[in-house]
């Protein structure tokens, strides 16, 4: 296990937070600096680094979770819809699998992702394309 991060110790009852769900498996709360109020962290309560080492027996779980944040939100919250993110490793301010639950609202500001897009060239796609699946295989 890694060092302790700052959701090891909201786990743990060392860091108060605005808590939305718990239970022995996962921890949901409110993001201390939410994009839009309302946002959510869901994360395993277990220590976790990113998504590709989540234990595939918490993969329904986790997942199932942030499906009922993301009603909660619309049906809690009046918001229109929501945005759900991971970042993994880059942009990952915390080293702890977390899933953002981010209550959305047309005219809300938000302008598709938080990056700039790109294109790509002729023939391209297919070259990506065929290396994921020759990595997923």
């Amino acid at each position: 296990m890694s060092e302790p991060d700052i959701i090891c110790g909201i786990v743990a009852g060392e860091i108060v937070t605005e808590l939305v769900h718990r239970d022995e498996q996962l921890i949901a709360f409110l993001d201390h600096r939410p994009v839009f109020k309302g946002h959510v962290l869901v994360c395993p309560v277990r220590h976790v680094g990113t998504l590709p080492e989540l234990p595939s027996e918490l993969v329904t779980p986790l997942f199932t979770l942030v499906q009922r944040v993301s009603t909660a939100v619309v049906d809690g919250l009046g918001a229109e819809g929501s945005f759900t993110g991971i970042n993994t490793v880059v942009s990952q301010s915390v080293p702890h699998l977390h899933v953002h639950v981010i209550p959305r609202s047309k005219g809300d500001g938000l302008r598709g992702f938080f990056w700039p897009r790109t294109r790509y060239a002729e023939g391209e796609a297919a070259d990506y394309a065929a290396r994921l699946r020759a990595a997923l295989s």
